[in-house]
């Protein structure tokens, strides 16, 4: 039987599991080595109450990495949204290092692969609705309208890929530098949507 997000209870449990998870994160530096008899070990629950709340490992991952995330948004980001140009580097800003952060603890082997792209959708659900909401907003013609959508895909997967990119060597580029570059990329693929556009992103 599915257990209700909503119930105090299950809220309580997800966390405990949560937070076992992000302690032995700490200890053990590496996301992937960790299995879901350590987190409920650490917790002190059963599997099958692991297994009430989450799928599998994957579920468990993608729920921990997108509320890791929203943390930092929420911390991070002026109102939890976009507003304006300002707004948007600031987002940039944050994927860039919240990227950084994490990749500490993955370390790439071929064994781990399957991880990276659940890790990816997580952010990019966050990221995509951030911009479809701002640009929904912003979009006055019926033209910009229909533009809305296709536009916060591309830039969304756009500013992920490019900090994914630099994630992995980041010693070439500093985060600032691709911060700075990706806003003016990002300003000129606005266009179709922005009635006034930002000439310059600087």
């Amino acid at each position: 039987m599915p257990v209700n997000p909503n119930d105090p209870r299950v809220k309580r449990t997800r966390q405990l599991l949560l937070q076992s998870f992000m302690e032995l994160i700490e200890q053990k530096k590496n996301i992937y080595s960790i299995s879901v008899q350590d987190i409920t070990d650490r917790a002190t629950v059963n599997r099958a109450t692991f297994y009430a709340h989450f799928e599998d490992k994957y579920a468990f991952l993608e729920c921990w990495m997108r509320q890791k995330f929203q943390r930092k948004l929420a911390r991070e980001l002026p109102n939890n949204s976009i507003s304006n140009m300002s707004s948007l580097r600031s987002l940039i800003q944050i994927v860039f290092d919240f990227l950084a952060l994490t990749r500490q603890y993955m370390i790439r082997t071929p064994e781990n692969s399957p991880y990276e792209p659940l890790f990816e959708s997580a952010i990019h659900k966050e990221l995509y609705q951030l911009l479809f909401t701002w640009l929904s907003e912003e979009a006055k013609t019926p033209e910009a309208k229909k533009a809305v959508e296709p536009t916060a895909l591309l830039i969304s997967w756009g500013i992920l890929g490019t900090a994914i990119q630099w994630s992995r060597d980041p010693q070439h580029r500093s985060g600032e530098e691709m911060v700075q570059e990706m806003l003016v990329v990002v300003a000129a693929g606005l266009a179709p949507v922005l009635e006034e556009p930002q000439k310059d992103a600087r």
